[in-house]
């Protein structure tokens, strides 16, 4: 499949997703305080937070073969129009009556439906328009995205709540949206070859055989599993970084910010230098360093006095940049090794797994943290990153990814 032109289609999506990703992010946040100043219950925040992965946890595969099904083209659009249409809902209720939690967690669920379509659908369009050799660092570029919106959403959603009631807030995220929709819009994106066979088989018969395409690839296979190992030794960590500042270092919630931005920022740096660099030329290298450097910063952070606020920040950037090394790269052979007509349903299954492995490690490290300190969950967590680094290099299909595009 020629890929004529790749660049300006691929930016023309990134550019229009920056936009949606960031509007969305500032709403997101705005919601987040509305909650906060409306309820004050952590319940109720920890249910908002639920319902945002709900959707990809438990219907990950099935979205997967809908957007294998359909155009995926077709899929961003409407994922895109089903976000805006659902921020554009809240917006009515919220003119006529003060809003009720269950009315916003009912449009968060159903944003939470779009978003899930809409990253499976780009992830699975992403091959079929990016040279192959170029796919980690368009990985990279949208890594860095992702790292821009941690960084401008607090702060814009903070001034813009603060002189904005939630309805120009919603509304500049339906703006955004429909910007996404333009830009995907003017993008031609081909349609993969699907086998005659494939086209005439069922939902249950079109699952399997995603899986089946997953299970060709052993490395693959253990990737996804990696992945989990990863999302549930890391992932909490993100939600206990007010807690290790303001908790363990005595620090302030400005403190705590300049923590958070630390780490998102070191997440924009890596993101850029894997756009343009690419990684090492074998791949799992690139994963496995970028796991141990994770693993080495989080365990010194654990280590820290509690006059180490400083080298705890600095700690933080490196956690930033170490990650989109292992997200990107892990991202692109997925992408390179799966047949496009597949991609939907093994990104689908990916997105599951990651889903799932997050609030299980929540839970746990919620638990253990509590028990043990968090400055020293903060070093289990780093000793954990260490041990999946090593379980990678004793794999032998995770080191064979390099050497073919087919089965090992």
């Amino acid at each position: 499949m020629q890929k004529v032109n790749w660049k300006r289609n691929f930016f023309a999506i990134w550019a229009g997703q920056a936009v949606s990703l960031i509007t969305s992010a500032i709403l997101q946040m705005a919601i987040v305080w509305y909650l906060t100043e409306k309820t004050g219950s952590a319940m109720v925040l920890s249910m908002a937070t639920l319902v945002g992965f709900l959707p990809q946890a438990l219907g990950g595969p099935m979205i997967g073969v809908l957007v294998d099904r359909w155009s995926r083209k077709k899929v961003m659009i409407m994922a895109d129009i089903l976000v805006a249409a659902a921020a554009a809902a809240l917006a009515v209720v919220a003119f006529y009556m003060e809003l009720p939690v269950w009315v916003i967690m009912i449009v968060l669920f159903i944003r939470s439906i779009g978003a899930a379509f809409h990253s499976t659908a780009l992830s699975a369009t992403t091959p079929l328009l990016v040279p192959e050799e170029q796919l980690a660092k368009c990985a990279g570029y949208s890594q860095s995205v992702q790292s821009a919106s941690y960084i401008i959403s607090p702060a814009a959603a903070a001034l813009l709540y603060s002189i904005w009631d939630l309805n120009a807030v919603i509304a500049l995220d339906v703006l955004g949206a429909i910007m996404a929709c333009i830009a995907v819009a003017m993008v031609s994106i081909p349609k993969p070859e699907v086998t005659e066979s494939v086209a005439q088989s069922g939902f249950t018969e079109e699952l399997k055989a995603g899986y089946d395409a997953l299970k060709h690839h052993k490395g693959l296979v253990a990737l996804l599993w990696i992945g989990g190992l990863f999302i549930f030794a890391f992932m909490p960590i993100n939600a206990l970084f007010p807690l290790m500042t303001m908790g363990y270092f005595g620090g302030t919630m400005k403190q705590a910010s300049v923590a958070e931005v630390s780490f998102a920022v070191g997440m924009l740096a890596g993101g850029l230098l894997l756009g343009a660099w690419g990684g090492f030329k074998k791949r799992y290298l690139t994963i496995v360093t970028s796991i141990v450097v994770m693993g080495f910063a989080l365990s010194f952070a654990g280590l820290l006095p509690t006059s180490g606020f400083i080298a705890f920040v600095v700690c933080c950037a490196v956690m930033g940049f170490s990650g989109p090394f292992y997200n990107g790269v892990q991202i692109s052979l997925f992408q390179e090794k799966i047949k496009p007509e597949y991609l939907g349903r093994v990104f689908g299954l990916f997105g599951s797994v990651m889903a799932l492995a997050m609030p299980l490690g929540v839970v746990i490290s919620g638990v253990f943290a509590d028990q043990i300190g968090v400055n020293r969950w903060f070093m289990l967590s780093g000793l954990m990153m260490i041990g999946i680094a090593l379980l990678c290099l004793f794999i032998p299909a995770i080191r064979q990814l390099d050497h073919s595009q087919q089965s090992e």
